[in-house]
């Protein structure tokens, strides 16, 4: 099992959207090096989502289920989609600001390649962001 970040503006899909959908299909992803890190995520990998935009923080995890796939109605051998379902909300976001003071993560792609939708995450990187959602910040 691995785990993975995917990022998604709140006000294109959320949290609560996901908790009330069950499970989403995750796609759209365009950038190169993001749908390599989507082609490789296998069902049971662990997922952060993190909202971007202002608010800019991890807010729950995922569970993969399925994929990947190619899209429906895709002619594009390098897109993907994998489906998702929620896992727990964190305790409190950990927020990208919190995440870039860390020793331990400051070295991070999500910190070092910004653009890029969907991150591998490390175990030590998972654990850490877990343990930060968790402190009362």
């Amino acid at each position: 099992m691995r785990h993975w970040l995917f990022k998604e503006e709140p006000s294109s899909y959320d949290w609560q959207r996901l908790v009330a959908d069950g499970r989403t299909w995750w796609d759209g992803v365009e950038n190169a090096l993001a749908r390599k890190h989507l082609r490789s995520v296998s069902p049971g990998d662990s997922v952060f989502l993190y909202h971007t935009g202002k608010e800019k923080a991890v807010v729950g995890t995922m569970t993969v289920v399925a994929g990947p796939a190619l899209p429906p109605g895709s002619t594009d051998e390098d897109e993907a989609t994998v489906e998702v379902k929620p896992g727990k909300a964190l305790r409190r976001p950990v927020t990208l600001a919190e995440i870039k003071a860390d020793a331990e993560l400051a070295g991070w792609d999500l910190v070092r390649l910004p653009r890029l939708s969907v991150v591998p995450v490390t175990e030590s990187q998972w654990r850490r962001v877990i343990s930060l959602a968790e402190a009362d910040g």
